[in-house]
Order: C-alpha cells, then structure tokens, then sequence
C-alpha cells in the first residue's frame, strides 16, 4: 500500500515540490522518515502518531517508511507533519486519493491535530502557482498570505480532521479570497514622520539627498543628537514601495518567520537595526542551514548600523559585497544559496569613544591616540561605499521648545519621488542604473558633467580642505543627485559646493581627530 503527497520546501526566498511517499507493510510496527530529513522532521514521527489517534483515527501497526523526495536535497521544519500524515492515512485507506495528484499540503500539526502556520507561505503558493496545481492545504492562519499570489487556490485548514474531510469530498471550504491592491493599500501608513523631528534641517536636508539618489549616508555626531531618531524616518521618505517589491520583500519576511502577526504583506520599507554585537552569520546570513541575514532582511529598504565603530571588524568587511552586488551568497559544502540584499546603509557614529569631542557644552575625555583608533575602526573600503557624511550636532533648546513642525515625511518623498523619475529617465537604456548611487566612474565622466566654475571649485575644495581623492567621484554623484532635487539638468557650482559639504570625514578630519 503506498500513496503518494504533494508538499514543498523552502530554498532561499523559493519554493520547491516535493513528493512525500508513504508504504504500509506487513510487520512488526516501526516508522522509518527517510530523504535527508532535519531534526524537526524527524520529530514529525511523534507529533504525528498523536496528532492521528487524537483526531480519532486509527494508527496503521504496520512498518510505516515515509520518504521526502527529492532524496538527496536536505529538509527542515515542522510543515511536513499535514501531508505525513495525510499519506499515512491514504496508504491506509481512510483518504481517497483522488485529490492527492493535484492539491499541496503543508502544514504542523499539534498533539491534538490541530494545524499550526508555518514559514514562507507565499514562496509556496508562488511555486503553485507557476506549476499550476490545483489547490493549497494550508493552515489557516497562513491563508491570508498565500492567497496573495493570485491565481492558486488556497484552502484554509484548521484541523488534521477537517483536511481528511475535505480531501473525501465530505465538506467544501471556500478558497481563500483577498483583495491584494486593498490590502497594499492598508499597509503603505508608516508610524513615524520627519515633522517629528525637532531643527536640524541640514541633517534632514542630507537625508533628503541620499533617499533622492539612493546614496548610503553616516552621520557624525554626540549621544542625544538625535542621529537614531533621523534614521528611523528615513525609510519614510523613500519611494513608495512598487508590489512587486513588496511582494519579494514580503517573501524574505515570510521564509524568515518574521511576519508580523495578522499581516500577509509588507507595504512599507523595511528598517532594520541590528546591535552591534551581532555576528557575521547574523548580519549577512548563514548558519547550519542558510537563514536570511539582516542585509536580506532590510532589502527594498533600510539598514542602520547604530555606533558602527563598535561592530566587529570582520562584520563590516563582509558586508562590501552585498553593498556592491545587491545580493548575497551563501555557500555550503551541499548548497548555495543567493538572498536579495538591495538595502540603502545609512550609519551613525559619536566622533570620539566618549562621544564628546565635536560638543560645545560637555568636554571631551578622550586622548588623542583613543580618538585615532576610533576613527580607524571604519576601514577605507568600507567608506568608498558611503557617499555621504554628514555632522549632526546636538539639538538647541531654541529647538526643543519651538512650536513649529517641519516637513511632513510626504511633502519631502514627492520631491524624492521626482528626483528618482528623472535618474529612471535618464538611465532608461543603461540596465545596470537605477539611480545616481549606482553609478561608476565611467558612468560619472559621462552624466555629471560640471562647467569650469565648477571645476575650479571642485579643484579648490580638493587641495585647501584636503579632501581625499575617493572624494572627487562621490561629490560629482552627489552633485548630480542635488541638481536632479532641483530638476536642472546641468549641474551649477551651488549643487557642487552642497555636495562638498556632505564629506565631512574627507575634510582632513582625521588629523583633525587627533589633536582635540
């Protein structure tokens, strides 16, 4: 007796079937789970046993052999338990099987055969669909999410009970329907705005420029000034999420567990700020078995390195290839996995470890050798790839007390918003470009020309500030991005000198560091 069940597993952001076959044999009653199963699905076994008699079926005592094909690729999770099962009970009889060729099942089963969610539902309904099955068994609460990949049919199942009902044609349950543009549309609200932020229209200014050319930013300032507070809007006043950037961002969330309770989609950028403690693996990804990393996480959107000095060397250095590609890889001896990792850096640090040095009113501790190798944590490469830095002092009282409200989070995006057309116009026949940050130094010789007074202004920020030669390319990025706020299609000597401005650690400032 064998009965064969379609499932799925996770591979990446991507879905894969996956058969799960199911022989009855006369003997002594054993349960052998072969096809390169993890510890949670060899655990099934147990949840399974229980989950049948407690629905108030009877368990086969027979040797049961159940195997997850494709063999050779490893499995992981809990979400084999529903179609386990499932094939057990075909095998012995008590499911017909004429649903089982064409209906995936997925799902974990608790002792008492109810079904819990699982992860990356809409990775699974997406493989559904490009394979044109029929039907999706999955937990209810997963429903939602699932049904947000148009086109299968997603069947919400509470109980063990209730899928072997359906699967008999003994009771119909109605495909789960969901409106994905209202959906869209409900979760777009973002919970802060810049008109929350009190002065400091310059920093707010440079963030309009890096969210304007899609420019990694660090800003330089005293605990309290406010440089969390800034990077938390940021995401704010980026584009509005595309859905089909929603829907990958969606599922990166889903695969990682990390969807928020009652929401099928994410609507808005994502913004992710990882302590400084975290590993590598936890940054970029990894693990046993290859998780999404924080990069991954923030993907469409924004990444915060809070007190990026504090972050281990080696954290750092490995995040230059996902900055530069918009992906990471991850290889391991049977698999390599690749997550999409186009995130926007926007960093913060103090200018000195007791974070005192550039504030007019506490007095700095720290001796010119500490501040030197604060100040060199942050390696050179690591800071080719931040267009801007910006000084964030701290906040005046005049500040704090005033009444008035700043810029509202959409008054600034419509502007960004703009800005971003114009550089999609501009680089329409280049497939590499999509906005100013991505250009390189032949693109930069060839879309930010500059006139002779910008030139020579150019020339002199260079040798009277000493501005390091990694400074020349992103000024001209920079530059072209602040003409493009303006919509000018030249770029003025006004544009060049804001861009200077936005280069604070390139001012000779290490030297400067160094002598308080």
């Amino acid at each position: 007796m064998i009965s064969r069940v379609l499932s799925a597993a996770l591979m990446g952001i991507d879905a894969y079937l996956v058969e799960v076959e199911v022989s009855l044999e006369q003997g002594l009653f054993s349960f052998a789970l072969v096809g390169l199963p993890d510890s949670a699905v060899k655990e099934s076994r147990e949840r399974v046993m229980a989950a049948i008699k407690n629905t108030g079926f009877q368990f086969p005592q027979k040797r049961v052999t159940v195997n997850l094909a494709p063999a050779d690729i490893r499995k992981e999770g809990s979400s084999y338990d529903l179609p386990i099962a499932i094939g057990i009970l075909a095998a012995f009889g008590v499911v017909a099987e004429t649903r089982l060729a064409d209906h995936l099942i997925l799902g974990e089963l608790a002792l008492d055969g109810t079904v819990r969610p699982i992860h990356g539902a809409l990775s699974v309904a997406w493989e559904a669909r490009k394979k044109r099955v029929s039907g999706i068994l999955l937990p209810e609460a997963n429903a939602r999410e699932a049904a947000i990949a148009q086109g299968a049919r997603v069947y919400p199942i509470r109980t063990l009970r209730e899928a072997v009902d359906f699967l008999n044609h003994q009771i119909s349950i109605e495909p789960y329907q969901v409106d994905i543009q209202e959906l869209f549309e409900d979760h777009r609200n973002y919970p802060v705005d810049f008109s929350d932020v009190k002065g400091q229209e310059h920093v707010k200014r440079a963030l309009e420029v890096a969210a304007a050319g899609g420019h990694n930013i660090l800003m330089l300032g005293p605990p309290g000034s406010g440089k969390t507070m800034l990077a938390k809007r940021l995401p704010t006043i980026l584009p509005a999420m595309t859905l089909d950037e929603a829907l990958e961002t969606t599922k990166i969330h889903s695969v990682a567990g990390l969807l928020p309770p009652g929401q099928a989609l994410i609507a808005t950028r994502p913004f992710r700020s990882p302590h400084h403690t975290i590993s590598d693996a936890g940054l970029i990804g990894g693990g046993k078995y290859p998780r999404p990393g924080e990069v991954s996480l923030a993907h469409h959107g924004v990444l915060f390195l809070d007190e990026l000095p504090e972050f281990k060397k080696n954290v750092l250095e490995v995040m230059r290839q996902p900055m530069e590609d918009g992906r990471v890889t991850i290889s391991r001896a049977s698999v390599s996995i690749t997550y999409p990792a186009n995130f926007m850096l926007a960093a913060a640090m103090n200018p000195c470890p007791c974070g005192y040095y550039t504030d007019p009113n506490k007095e700095c501790t720290c001796t010119p050798p500490q501040i030197q190798r604060y100040m060199s944590k942050i390696s050179g490469p690591l800071l080719d790839r931040i267009d801007i830095h910006i000084e964030v002092p701290a906040v005046q009282y005049k500040d704090l007390a005033s009444r008035h409200r700043g810029e509202t989070s959409v008054q600034i995006r419509q502007r960004v918003q703009r800005a971003r057309e114009i550089q999609l116009q501009r680089f329409r026949n280049v497939p590499h470009l999509f906005c100013n940050a991505d250009m390189q130094s032949r693109d930069i010789h060839q879309y930010c020309q500059i006139d002779s007074e910008g030139q020579e202004l150019l020339k002199m920020a260079i040798n009277q500030l000493g501005l390091s030669a990694r400074a020349y390319d992103r000024i001209l990025k920079v530059s072209r991005t602040i003409a493009d706020l303006a919509e000018s299609e030249r770029i003025f000597p006004e544009h060049v000198s804001e861009a200077i401005q936005y280069r604070t650690l390139d001012r000779n400032l290490w030297s400067a560091y160094s002598t308080p």
